[in-house]
Order: C-alpha cells, then structure tokens, then sequence
C-alpha cells in the first residue's frame, strides 16, 4: 500500500500550512546552496529547502544523496514533516559547510553542490550529520516525543519498546493441608479443653473383681453331701 494514499486531504493541507511557515523562518527564507533564491522545493533526507534551479541538480545526484520534494505539489508524509521542522537550512549547512571558507566560488552552483554533498569536501569531521536522532533529541529538550511513526525512529533505552511489560502467566497456588485447629472449627466440633478426660482404670482392681466372679467365696458354697444311694453300697 502506498503511503501516501493514507494522508487525508485534511492532514494534507495541514503539511501544506506547516511547510508554507518553515519557509517563512529566517534561516530558510533563501536557498540553502545558491543562497540567492527563495526555495519552494526541499530534501527530504538532507533537510533543506532549495530553489528550482538547485533542486535539479539534487535530482541529478541520486535518490541516495538527496530525494527532492516540492513544498506546494507533492504530497508529504508526517515523519517527512517532522524531519524538516527538526532539520533545516541552518543546521544542515553547519555539517555541510563546517569548513567551508568565504571565499569558495558559488558561481558554478553545478560543481558547488556535487563538491558539498557528493564529496563531502567541507562537512563537519567531528559532529554528526543531522538526521532522525535530532528528531528524538529536541523532543526530549522539551520534555516530549517528536512526531514520528514508530517505523521512522531509532528505538533508544527511553522507547516504549523497552517498557512494555512481559504477559503475566497466571500462577497456579498448591494447596496446603489444613490443620487440625481448623479442621475442628470446620466440624464444629467442641475446643480440645473442654473434652472429658476418661476415668483412669485400674486394671488390679478390675481383675480381682472379674475373679470375684468366676470364684465365688467358700462360705458361699453348698457343702451338702449327697449320700450314695443303697444300691451302690456292699453289705
């Protein structure tokens, strides 16, 4: 899907108004290599605005080196917006043009722009060159993020990537045993103080009482005698 087929005629006019007051900053009132000329066309990977006539010679170095957009024709993509509100002329120029001495011919704008971007003759050997974490770096100085699809930003330590929090596994909990205590108030039963203690038994006294019984006493006992009966005695 193409992207800009998903920029609205609304969000459209909005880069429009926004693009229309870059245009109007100091810094980006005239072209950022002829420096003669009131730009209406700009870079969208270098981040300068430039005349009609430069404009060309950009297209002529490959979309590699410069991808050249008009502010009033195209249709322009919100990082492509962000990009240039974070960029433009003067920053741009302060890497480009770092040893740039007053002196160097512009006449030759040709040679002049191929020299500057293509050669690299004159960029800064010590800073960067502006690109998208300038775009994160004045968002944080304002204590927010730049406008930028999470697609076009360089992920850092402070990105949401990183705070996402991992899916909780739900933990399953063992069930421990119940104790007695709680056992014997689920039961209802009575508390272990107020039990009976069961009568001691006295197991001497039980034995001579079950021998009591099986024995009675000898003044108890029939000692009557039968006397034999006469048939069985001999005369």
């Amino acid at each position: 899907m193409n992207d800009k087929a998903s920029v609205s005629k609304e969000l459209n006019a909005k880069h429009a108004k926004i693009l229309e007051g870059l245009l109007k900053l100091p810094e980006n009132r005239e072209c950022a290599d002829c420096r003669g000329r009131a730009p209406r066309w700009a870079s969208i990977n270098l981040g300068i605005f430039i005349c009609l006539q430069c404009s060309g010679i950009h297209r002529s170095l490959g979309v590699h080196i410069s991808k050249v957009r008009s502010t009033t024709l195209d249709t322009w993509l919100p990082e492509q917006i962000s990009f240039m509100q974070c960029v433009g002329n003067e920053k741009s120029n302060n890497y480009w043009e770092a040893d740039l001495s007053a002196s160097v011919d512009r006449s030759d704008i040709g040679k002049f722009i191929r020299t500057k971007y293509q050669d690299k003759k004159w960029a800064s050997r010590y800073n960067p060159q502006p690109g998208l974490s300038d775009m994160i770096g004045e968002a944080s100085d304002f204590g927010g993020k730049a406008d930028v699809p999470r697609k076009a930003r360089k992920y850092s330590l402070e990105e949401d990537v990183f705070s996402i929090q991992p899916p909780q596994v739900p933990t399953t909990t063992r069930s421990r045993g119940v104790s007695l205590d709680t056992m014997d108030e689920f039961l209802n039963l009575p508390p272990k103080n107020g039990l009976m203690s069961a009568p001691s038994v006295k197991h001497k006294e039980d034995t001579q009482d079950l021998f009591s019984l099986l024995y009675a006493p000898e003044g108890n006992q029939d000692r009557t005698i039968v006397p034999p009966s006469r048939w069985a005695t001999f005369e």
